[in-house]
């Protein structure tokens, strides 16, 4: 089984910055991909960031630019510098760590943190 844990959110202004932090544990192995997404309330969920094992990184349009995703393999641990943060930004941010690989893989989802962002 694998943890995922989040941290790092929080209550900033407009324009200010936070950075997100998620750390897996437990039977790891061979990850594919760790991934943040938001969910913010009355909408779908929506990949922010992912970076893969080879370190190919995608972002979702709105935050390029702004937001920075890192990873510390040592860790286990995927980071998500916010800046220049919006009010559109403010969400509930849950990270996603894909492991395995072929058709072998399985999903493990982190409880979230909570990013407001005041206007």
């Amino acid at each position: 089984q694998v943890q995922v844990v989040e941290s790092g959110g929080g209550l900033v202004h407009s324009g200010g910055s936070l950075r997100l932090s998620c750390a897996a544990s437990g039977s790891i192995y061979n990850i594919y991909a760790m991934t943040w997404y938001r969910q913010a309330p009355g909408k779908q969920r929506e990949l922010v960031a992912t970076i893969t094992s080879n370190g190919t990184i995608t972002y979702t349009d709105s935050v390029k630019g702004r937001f920075a995703i890192s990873r510390d393999n040592a860790k286990i641990t995927v980071y998500l510098q916010m800046n220049s943060l919006k009010p559109e930004d403010t969400a509930v941010y849950l990270c996603k760590v894909v492991t395995g690989s072929g058709v072998m893989r399985y999903h493990f989802w982190g409880q979230g943190t909570q990013v407001t962002v005041s206007s």
